[in-house]
């Protein structure tokens, strides 16, 4: 008896179940070869359009994937939990407005762990920010800026040289369809291919480049390597690609460039900023010098960050750290106002290696690092251009002074 009723029961919820299943696929055509990424009636479904029983790209119209069903947090992992450009069809035909990518090089570096920054801030950042007003300047960048993650560039992981071209034309790809490129690193061989995939739309007269970095990385060839992490911006200005004038170093520390390298900068007109000097000047002043000469530049800015360029308290997780950097407090003002004072075309954030970073600062730091940089972009497609912007409501309250 008991048995029986115990069947009856299982029956009845079978049953039941069926029947809200049906509900629930109600107006859903069973012969509509859909990928449901989000609620049918969603934006974001990719259709076997030919029949063929395939997906490609000619089965569907040119547009933004989402990757998340319907909650932010879930679903595939992307930059900032953004949606997913695949063509320069699907960027020109949402006006994308910045574009990122990731460029897992780590060959030039001479340790291996950089490759996995793009995976590592994917992870950490998904979903993170952007949606929320900017505290400091009241701007959500988000909801100012059509962003994508246009996923990795191909890569030879057993050449960097033979990888260069690639991550140059991935760039290059970006750039013509008039968004702007952000590349996640990777080793700093990367500043090579990325700023060059700039140029090659913008002209190379147009474009000018402030590194941040503790090391020059104008280095000789290594071993008859002629492209590392040490050598980019040899590379660049001995090319063509930027003029020595429209370069600009800030951030420089420790025990390399020697006389040599100061000399080479020197008879190349570059322009640079070392840790001796805002010892000496204070940051602030320095900092004003940093912005002036990005506006006395070329038409175009290009930005490229290796973060050893902040203090290992703040980034431990790098290759090549090295004492005595600056702080966050220093650096993102300094690149939210870059950003938005200036026409950028382009911004790299190379070095971040999760393989050495246990306690998630260099990760997070680098993630608020590219939010200060999109929230610049975001206050100048917003018209907010003011050198030192903040927002009246957060700088003090609004009581009289005792």
């Amino acid at each position: 008896m008991n048995m029986r009723f115990f069947s009856v029961l299982v029956t009845f919820f079978l049953f039941i179940s069926f029947v809200l299943a049906q509900d629930e696929l109600a107006g859903v055509d069973p012969e509509d070869k859909v990928i449901y990424l989000a609620p049918p009636d969603g934006p974001d479904a990719l259709r076997d359009g030919d029949g063929d029983g395939e997906f490609n790209e000619a089965d569907r119209e040119p547009g933004l994937i989402s990757l998340s069903r319907e909650n932010w947090r879930r679903g595939v992992l992307s930059f900032f939990g953004l949606p997913v450009a695949l063509t320069q069809e699907d960027l020109r035909a949402a006006n994308v407005d910045v574009a990122l990518m990731g460029a897992p090089v780590d060959m030039g570096v001479g340790l291996r762990g950089a490759g996995e920054g793009p995976r590592a801030l994917r992870a950490a950042m998904r979903g993170t920010g952007g949606s929320n007003a900017h505290m400091h300047v009241g701007v959500a960048w988000k909801k100012e800026l059509i962003a994508v993650d246009y996923g990795n560039s191909p890569i030879d992981i057993l050449s960097v040289e033979r990888s260069m071209p690639p991550v140059r034309k991935m760039v290059r790809e970006i750039a013509e369809t008039g968004a702007i490129p952000i590349i996640v690193g990777g080793d700093h061989s990367l500043s090579y291919p990325n700023v060059a995939g700039v140029a090659d739309v913008y002209g190379k007269e147009n474009v000018g480049v402030i590194h941040f970095d503790a090391h020059f990385d104008a280095g000789d060839p290594i071993n008859g390597h002629l492209i590392s992490h040490a050598q980019p911006v040899r590379r660049l200005v001995d090319d063509g690609h930027v003029n020595g004038k429209n370069y600009i170093q800030v951030g420089l520390r420790g025990y390399w460039p020697g006389e040599k390298g100061f000399n080479w900068m020197r008879e190349n007109d570059m322009r640079y900023h070392t840790m001796a000097e805002i010892e000496q000047d204070g940051w602030d002043v320095v900092m004003d010098r940093i912005m002036n000469e990005a506006l006395d530049g070329p038409e175009y800015l290009y930005i490229s960050f290796d973060i050893d360029v902040l203090d290992p308290a703040y980034t431990p997780g790098t290759g090549t750290p090295e004492s005595n950097g600056l702080t966050p407090r220093e650096i993102f003002p300094l690149i939210r106002t870059l950003c938005s004072e200036n026409q950028m075309v382009g911004f790299d954030l190379v070095e971040l290696n999760p393989l050495l970073d246990p306690g998630y600062t260099t990760v997070m730091n680098s993630g608020a690092l590219l939010q200060e940089c999109l929230t610049g972009m975001a206050m100048r497609k917003k018209g907010i251009k003011e050198r030192g912007y903040y927002n009246p409501l957060t700088v003090r309250d609004a009581q009289p002074d005792p």
